[in-house]
């Protein structure tokens, strides 16, 4: 494609060069360049993309994308300077690959929890309904059925834009995606047409990144002020946060409550290990899940899959047939007859709404277990709360090792012990050995109980010292349960 043609939606301040010239490919990994590409100098928030500008041109660039000129150019090479490379990274992905979204019904979700489960359910109830679909997630992401490995919650806008226009040629009619925080300040889903975006619900997360509550929520807004007049947006009022998302948006706004009058609303009829029975709007349901969060998730899908065009009646009649998210409130059952639940709950709120969940079901005959950890290089401030959380609805907790990464993990396991008071320890003990700990939980349980083992769910590794060790909380439960 001709670079001109590619610079089209940016305001280039300089060009030196050819701007007809024609590009190949784009990148913003200098690593991945080869003959004929451009190459975008991003300031990330680790390192510059600047410092590889020369890297890229001894790969064969053809020409630069970037914010800082470099103080010699090379002859042959189109440098175009631009006010800021993340602002103009996704429009100019998008033209590249032939602006894909506008190909596909691409629906967005965010929030702190949730996204994972509403966007891979409504991935599996459209391809039940008989369409090819893509889906962009945290466990995997996946063009029609072909599963493609994922890195990020939502990858960069180049990786994002190849993906999209893998799922046109594959011919997928609707994308399912997370948006994660991270990706909507970043500006990464940039250039993309949304034909929904759904709100779960926003409680402390990710605070490393964006150091504050309020920014954290107005980059979670940031989506919806910019989804275009024709979309729809559905949030969740019994989220204090619900409304004040969508007070800016075009979109039309529906609303979806399990406690309140909306557009959506649901209530719980029955609830068991094996799943609930629901009323959603007037019409009674089982489905195979268990807690009020997965009832407001459920709720969220089934407001979506309408807002799409489809009969509320199919909707439910494909909702019972749905099952769980791998590594989300994932039940193993003992041969001595107690439970052992692997979820991937890593912030204080998921891991209430579990336990919540847990308790409602038990219904008081059986005691909790909970294992839990706190990753590393991430927000420090959630680690007491996630202790004191866990402390608050289990009869025994073992705090133990998630990802430490480049921390060491009794550092971690040391600052979530510091929310709590002699008395709250009395129920806690402590053991760096993730499996040890799992061990420890199964030895510790009877008859009728649940353990829950929280933070990891679907992961399977440890991430220590910058190497992911092959580690699965599902495997070591049923080697336990083997013994």
């Amino acid at each position: 494609m001709n670079l001109r043609e590619i610079l089209k939606t940016v305001r280039p301040l300089t060009i030196v060069g050819n701007a007809d010239t024609e590009i190949a490919g784009v990148k913003i990994d200098s690593r991945q360049v080869k003959p004929g590409y451009l190459f975008v100098a991003m300031k990330g928030t680790q390192v510059d993309g600047h410092q590889f500008i020369a890297r890229a041109v001894e790969l064969g660039a053809s020409a630069i994308l970037c914010e800082d000129l470099p103080e010699t150019t090379v002859d042959g090479i189109t440098y175009v300077q631009v006010e800021s490379t993340e602002e103009a990274v996704g429009p100019v992905a998008t033209l590249f690959h032939g602006d894909p979204t506008s190909r596909l019904k691409l629906v967005g979700v965010t929030g702190t929890n949730g996204k994972t489960t509403i966007a891979t359910l409504l991935y599996d109830m459209f391809r039940q309904f008989g369409h090819k679909c893509g889906l962009l997630s945290t466990v995997c992401n996946y063009i029609d059925g072909e599963a493609v490995a994922a890195t990020h919650t939502t990858p960069d806008a180049i990786e994002l834009n190849e993906l999209l226009e893998r799922m046109v040629q594959a011919g997928c009619e609707y994308v399912f995606m997370e948006c994660s925080s991270h990706a909507i300040a970043q500006k990464r889903i940039g250039g993309l047409k949304f034909a929904g975006g759904l709100f779960t619900n926003l409680t402390r997360d990710h605070l490393d990144y964006h150091k504050t509550v309020e920014n954290y929520r107005n980059a979670k807004k940031q989506f919806f002020d910019q989804l275009p007049k024709g979309s729809f947006a559905i949030t969740n009022t019994d989220d204090k946060n619900g409304l004040f998302m969508v007070q800016n948006t075009k979109a039309q706004v529906k609303t979806y409550s399990i406690r309140q009058m909306a557009d959506f609303r649901a209530r719980i009829i029955e609830c068991h290990f094996e799943g609930m029975y629901l009323e959603i709007d007037g019409h009674e349901v089982g489905v195979q899940f268990i807690g009020r969060f997965n009832v407001s998730n459920l709720l969220c899908v089934y407001g979506a899959a309408v807002m799409l065009g489809k009969q509320p009646e199919d909707v439910l009649v494909a909702m019972s047939t749905l099952k769980s998210v791998n590594g989300r409130l994932d039940p193993i059952r003992s041969p001595e007859g107690f439970t052992a639940v692997v979820d991937y709950a890593h912030t204080p709120d998921a891991l209430e709404n579990v336990l919540k969940a847990i308790h409602e079901v038990l219904d008081g005959k059986g005691k909790v277990i909970t294992v839990c950890g706190a990753g590393g290089n991430r927000d420090k401030g959630k680690r007491p709360l996630m202790a004191q959380e866990a402390v608050k609805q289990s009869d025994r907790v073992i705090i133990t090792s998630d990802n430490p990464r480049f921390e060491e993990p009794q550092d971690i396991i040391n600052d979530m012990l510091a929310g709590l008071d002699a008395k709250q320890m009395k129920k806690v003990v402590s053991i760096v050995d993730r499996r040890e700990a799992i061990r420890t939980a199964c030895m510790m349980a009877e008859k009728g109980d649940v353990i829950l083992i929280a933070g990891k769910g679907h992961e399977d590794y440890q991430e220590i010292k910058g190497v992911k060790h092959h580690f699965d909380d599902h495997e070591v439960v049923r080697e336990c349960f083997a013994k």
